[in-house]
């Protein structure tokens, strides 16, 4: 089968917003370069060998952002649309950088292959090590492991947002937490929860591919039993309170999502957020404490940051 692969040229805080725009058209899912994730800085000579070096040519240029849509009748309005989307980006207060959009055919074969020799397990916690599910590992001591086949749907886990994430779950989680994933994606932070003991992981998502993706990755994580997905967004789809909600997206959207997100913690609850870039933080951070949310830490990672607060009042859980 052929496919348009459509390459956007950008910046890494719009990352998010290129993305959307490419699931918006109907593409099966991204492939993300950016030259801010850890795997384009680690100093370890040994960790370089898998790594495309046509992919570093992208550190002067920014992040690149590629979709894949099959050939149809509409191809050219799609492709169309894409490009006034991406002049639109700027509006949203986020810098598009070059905003280039391009595209090459790419035969499904060729494509499913090429990407592969630079997708190794990597360590993305204290615990937590991502591997692919073709990709041969033996964990040393105290790790877990999570089983990731991202096939059209790419992502590693090995971004900087998700990291953080998975390390506050490593801190938080306990044998009877229920933790609320919004936003899944394609549910690794759910299945971490659900490898780090939690009692139940809910993870919700609008994107139906992201959906389907999720729930393929939790039967190969074997946490079927833990882990529910759902379709939906959080004010319509959940009707409990959780002991941890973690939200690993964009910081206009967990602005938000901070207006009602305490109709969803319990008195001891804690609230994780993620993807936000550095601009971000006081924003998100007014947006916290404008809705009874108290601070706890605000952790960066290169370009990005992540919150963790509870609601006010309450005693922090140890």
């Amino acid at each position: 089968m052929k496919w348009i692969e459509v390459k956007i040229k950008t910046t890494t805080e719009a990352i998010e917003a290129v993305s959307n725009i490419l699931y918006d058209v109907g593409v099966g899912g991204v492939v993300i370069e950016d030259p801010n994730d850890p795997i384009f800085k680690e100093k370890d000579a040994g960790d370089w060998d898998y790594v495309d070096e046509s992919l570093l040519q992208n550190v002067l240029e920014g992040a690149i952002v590629k979709g894949y849509l099959p050939e149809s009748e509409d191809l050219i309005d799609k492709i169309e649309w894409i490009r006034q989307s991406v002049e639109m980006i700027p509006q949203y207060n986020l810098d598009k950088g070059l905003g280039e959009v391009t595209t090459t055919e790419v035969y499904e074969e060729d494509w499913a292959n090429a990407w592969k020799k630079y997708y190794k397990p990597k360590k993305i916690g204290g615990k937590i090590v991502v591997k692919p599910t073709w990709e041969s590992y033996t964990p040393q001591e105290e790790e877990i492991i999570v089983e990731l086949d991202p096939g059209m749907a790419f992502g590693t886990g090995t971004h900087e947002t998700t990291m953080m994430c998975v390390q506050n779950l490593e801190k938080y989680v306990t044998a009877d937490s229920l933790v609320f994933d919004i936003g899944c994606g394609s549910g690794i932070l759910s299945i971490v929860a659900a490898k780090l003991g939690a009692k139940k992981v809910v993870g919700i998502d609008l994107d139906e591919v992201a959906v389907k993706v999720s729930k393929k990755n939790v039967e190969d994580n074997h946490v079927v039993g833990q882990v529910e997905i759902k379709r939906g967004n959080l004010l319509d789809t959940l009707h409990e309170q959780a002991d941890i909600v973690v939200a690993n997206i964009i910081a206009d959207i967990i602005v938000i999502l901070a207006e009602d997100i305490r109709k969803f913690l319990k008195r001891d609850s804690i609230f994780i957020a993620s993807g936000i870039i550095l601009d971000k933080i006081d924003e998100v951070t007014a947006a916290l404490n404008k809705n009874r949310l108290e601070i706890l830490q605000i952790e960066t990672l290169g370009e990005w940051a992540a919150i963790v607060s509870k609601p006010e009042g309450d005693q922090k859980n140890e």
